[in-house]
């Protein structure tokens, strides 16, 4: 089992046609994804990498019955892109694309409010579940099944903890990379979530970092669930770069929890096990696994 994605998902690429689609949509279709549409407006009745290509969403969707799409689109386009999909009926909404304007992503989040839709990103390297799907831009080859769930904030840095998995002779059940980006969709509360109803999810790599209380809210979450699976979490970045002033509002808006050490403190005090290097995860998941 996944959560997400799986070898059923039935997946639209927009943006298809472009050069890092291209060459990124081609490597997940060799891997084995089911990749069944692409749109690329004016480009509507081409054949690209043996996929169709539509005008526009709502067709590429009747045609196919795509359920996700992946945006390999400019930033200026992520917000009718969303609207395009949203209108479609799609339930998974994938988006590579990195400096949203945060403008345009309030608005997007606004378009998604109420709704059951899954948003993913922006700037983000999708979501891989090993053997059976690749949304995004994730390096397939260093992936192997297992029983480890991995949610991170930091591309390069989620690459690192699944070789740290490697490391402890584990793989992953899925890989989920929620973005960095000032405004995104889906966080660590919902992630966590997927993992903890995923029978097949035994253990947790959560990747954070400075900035932002994406970490402080997954933490609160986890700290008020009775029944819980082991979490392992690293958090980038040190101590003295997240020491700036910040003002007394800042101070008012996280209750007093602008430091690095506030961070660490809500983490650990909901139970989840910190490390203070990434290279030191193989070693925890190895402990708690026994």
């Amino acid at each position: 089992m996944s959560i997400l994605a799986d070898k059923n998902t039935k997946v639209l690429v927009q943006g298809i046609t472009g050069t890092q689609a291209s060459f990124h949509v081609r490597r997940s279709i060799d891997y084995g994804t089911n990749v069944v549409a692409g749109v690329t407006p004016g480009k509507g009745g081409i054949i690209h990498l043996g996929v169709p290509v539509f005008d526009n969403v709502k067709e590429a969707v009747a045609a196919t019955g795509a359920d996700a799409t992946v945006l390999f689109v400019p930033a200026r386009s992520v917000k009718s892109a969303v609207r395009e999909s949203v209108e479609a009926g799609l339930k998974l909404i994938v988006c590579i694309s990195d400096s949203v304007p945060v403008k345009d992503m309030l608005e997007v989040k606004n378009i998604l409010k109420g709704s059951d839709i899954k948003f993913v990103g922006p700037n983000t390297p999708g979501i891989i579940t090993p053997d059976e799907a690749r949304l995004g831009i994730s390096p397939e080859n260093i992936h192997n099944k297992g029983r480890i769930g991995v949610v991170s904030r930091s591309s390069t840095l989620t690459y690192e903890a699944v070789l740290e998995i490697h490391r402890a002779g584990e793989g992953q059940s899925t890989v989920v990379g929620i973005g960095d980006d000032m405004v995104i969709g889906i966080n660590f509360i919902d992630v966590l979530k997927l993992f903890h109803e995923d029978e097949n999810t035994d253990a947790i790599v959560m990747v954070g970092q400075m900035g932002g209380m994406f970490e402080e809210q997954g933490a609160e979450w986890y700290a008020q669930q009775k029944n819980k699976k082991p979490i392992i979490s690293f958090i980038a970045g040190n101590n003295l770069t997240f020491r700036r002033h910040v003002g007394y509002a800042g101070d008012i808006i996280t209750r007093g929890r602008i430091t690095a050490e506030g961070k660490r403190k809500t983490m650990t005090d909901a139970g989840i096990i910190l490390v203070d290097n990434i290279n030191q995860i193989h070693e925890e998941l190895k402990n708690i696994l026994k």
